[in-house]
């Protein structure tokens, strides 16, 4: 499958199965950026848009989508949420750093393997990659066990298809080898402040650029 290689400057995303703690870190890194007063703003997939909300009851197991359809709804939501109105791309030429809780990456791997490799593959291929990539590494029994106390789990939220999803990403990325995408792979299982330390690391390289000076 032919990606797109172009790069969004400006663009982070952070990825990894579901419990491996990307959303707990990114609030971390809100938190840091809001501190440093760079220019900034949070954003995750599915959006809060509405086709991202008709995503999410479809995962919640309340509507019953055929896996081909959901596939195309991550894509049409994933195409308003870079190239629609304060999408990524406006956002970040406006000298915003954009960074982004899943993007194509997730599709890649949650439905290539619900829908087989190549609709997504075709799906995605035209986005634009991000400047940064953070990878949360987790084995799916420790996600599982984080998620354990969580009220209701989503459709995927299975251990053997989240085992599935943790190879499928490692086949996803190793796709991205030649971008020119900096991929950072964050050992999850470590503690919370050490990864902030990392992440904090990564990313102020690229925000001397978003300071406004």
């Amino acid at each position: 499958m032919h990606h797109n290689f172009s790069i969004i400057p400006g663009f982070v995303v952070f990825e990894g199965i579901d419990g491996s703690g990307t959303s707990t870190q990114l609030q971390r890194l809100a938190q840091r950026l809001l501190q440093a007063q760079i220019q900034h703003r949070i954003d995750a997939e599915p959006t809060k848009g509405p086709i991202g909300r008709l995503i999410r009851i479809a995962l919640s197991g309340e509507l019953t989508l055929h896996p081909h359809t959901v596939a195309h709804l991550f894509a049409a939501d994933r195409n308003e949420h870079v190239q629609g109105k304060a999408g990524i791309i406006e956002t970040c030429s406006q000298g915003k750093l954009v960074i982004s809780d899943r993007y194509i990456f997730s599709s890649l791997a949650y439905q290539g393997l619900t829908c087989g490799p190549e609709l997504p593959g075709l799906l995605n291929a035209a986005f634009p990659l991000p400047e940064l990539l953070f990878f949360f590494s987790l084995p799916a029994e420790t996600g599982m066990e984080r998620m354990k106390n969580r009220s209701s789990l989503e459709i995927y939220e299975k251990l053997d298809f989240q085992q599935q999803v943790a190879a499928a990403y490692e086949q996803v990325l190793s796709e991205f080898s030649a971008s020119k995408m900096r991929l950072i792979q964050i050992d999850a299982s470590r503690d919370m402040d050490s990864i902030s330390e990392q992440i904090w690391q990564e990313t102020s390289k690229i925000c001397a650029r978003f300071t406004g000076s």
